[in-house]
């Protein structure tokens, strides 16, 4: 059974794909880089045909300053599918800053103008014992879960907290007490194989001042990825990545399609890619290193050896591609996976980041580069920065990017930005055989909002995207 537009979600991967008109808007949000005035989520028109194509042409206003939007998702999605009593209208904007959980109209006639609804305040994730909320996904109970990163007081701690879908009232945690993991952050679900993955970034009270070695080496920054028993809400398994060489496990993902076993992290620190799977015939579950981008050795930087931090991955609808960002390097990599202990690359792009030539670093020593990547100008401008989040639309041939991490980080790696805020341009690609190229009509210059530059962060379709859906097995 199927709800029409206005429903919940697609009934499978491949039915998104074949969906029809393309995307029209993206929802991104913003945030002030000093905290003085509030974020707010930008609505932006990326059609081709209309006369406002890529220009920001709606603004949401958060009601406080300093909350720090990061990522977003959704009140229902395509695992409601069928669910004819609930309908995709409202995103969920948690704060990384001020623990806030922010609910946004975007349906109806809010959908080009969207409003805040209403707001889970910081005191409702503090009595739990949980602060700094990250990764949202909705259940097919109606239910939403955000997963969080530490505890009040800037500690550690990976939790799952549970909103209720109508009202959005706190209904507590997803996991018992006992089963908290030492760090936590992103988080994705499989329900036929009864098994949810989640993995760690590190300590608020680290992340947020800023990376350091010594609160790497302090144990202020995680490593493992947890399995969990879907069904009993119980941690089953622990992999530490470490042991492989994957050092701060971000973005998880498995595969589209919700009868698959397999799926993929990116380990920021290490520049690897892993990928995890449940072997036939065992209930254990492994991983892999399949995807290592070598450190450059480099004058002129903070470190001799300059990782690529690998800050996003994302996986087509089809589950054929992997695109993951280099963030500090400057390249953004597309991945053939159809074997996923495998993947080949076969299209890469540069926007220069950190190494792009004329930006005072100089590298000496590279097993991939013959020559440093130059800047990159679109539209005769400069985009400064690295590749970062990414979004691709659901036939899988404009990819959307923008170059904000974290204003700590980013203050920290890309100075400027703080001043010239961040840009989001569009990729195309070519599904075929593979291969990236930068769009020179689309840009979107966030240094020229009205109110002073922000740093664009993460990417959201008003139907849901490769990013925030969740399929059930029918």
């Amino acid at each position: 059974m199927s709800c029409g537009g206005s429903g919940p979600g697609y009934s499978s991967p491949l039915e998104a794909m074949r969906s029809g008109p393309r995307e029209k808007l993206l929802y991104v949000t913003c945030i002030v880089p000093d905290g003085n005035r509030p974020d707010y989520l930008s609505v932006v028109d990326v059609d081709d045909a209309s006369p406002t194509f890529s220009s920001v042409i709606g603004r949401c206003y958060m009601p406080h300053n300093g909350d720090e939007l990061h990522h977003s998702g959704w009140n229902v999605c395509s695992s409601c599918h069928g669910d004819c009593s609930v309908v995709r209208d409202k995103m969920i904007l948690p704060c990384l800053k001020s623990d806030r959980i922010y609910v946004v109209n975007v349906g109806g006639d809010c959908e080009r103008a969207p409003k805040v609804h209403c707001a889970v305040e910081p005191t409702e994730l503090h009595k739990l014992g949980l602060a700094t909320p990250h990764t949202t996904h909705c259940l097919a109970s109606g239910e939403i879960m955000i997963s969080t990163m530490g505890d009040p007081k800037g500690e550690g701690k990976g939790a799952f907290v549970l909103l209720d879908g109508k009202t959005f009232k706190t209904k507590g945690t997803w996991q018992a007490e006992s089963d908290v993991t030492p760090f936590g952050y992103d988080y994705w679900y499989q329900p036929l194989h009864n098994i949810m993955v989640s993995s760690e970034w590190g300590a608020p009270r680290c992340f947020k001042r800023g990376f350091s070695l010594d609160d790497l080496n302090a144990g202020g920054y995680g490593s493992s990825l947890h399995f969990w028993d879907w069904r009993n809400r119980k941690r089953l398994q622990t992999i530490n990545l470490a042991d492989q060489g994957g050092q701060i496990p971000l973005e998880v993902r498995f595969l589209h399609d919700p009868t698959s076993v397999h799926g993929f992290v990116g380990c920021a620190l290490s520049g690897t890619v892993h990928h995890f799977y449940r072997p036939e015939g065992s209930d254990k579950w492994v991983a892999e290193r399949v995807i290592s981008v070598p450190p450059k050795k480099v004058e002129g930087w903070a470190l001799p050896n300059m990782p690529s931090l690998i800050t996003d991955i994302l996986i087509s609808l089809d589950d054929r591609y992997l695109y993951i960002s280099n963030w500090i390097h400057g390249d953004l990599r597309q991945y053939d996976i159809t074997d996923p202990h495998k993947p080949r690359l076969v299209g890469q792009c540069w926007f220069g980041g950190s190494i792009a030539a004329g930006e005072g670093v100089r590298v000496t020593e590279d097993p991939e580069l013959t020559e440093q990547p130059k800047r990159l100008f679109v539209k005769g401008r400069r985009v400064a920065g690295g590749p970062q989040m990414l979004q691709l639309s659901l036939d899988g041939r404009r990819l959307y990017v923008t170059t904000s991490l974290f204003s700590a980080w980013d203050k920290q790696f890309y100075p400027e930005l703080m001043k010239s805020g961040t840009m989001m341009v569009r990729i195309n690609v070519d599904t075929e055989k593979g291969g990236l190229t930068i769009d020179e009509n689309f840009l979107v210059d966030y240094g020229a909002e009205p109110e002073g530059p922000v740093l664009a962060h993460e990417m959201r379709y008003p139907g849901g995207d490769c990013t925030s859906d969740i399929w059930l097995a029918n």
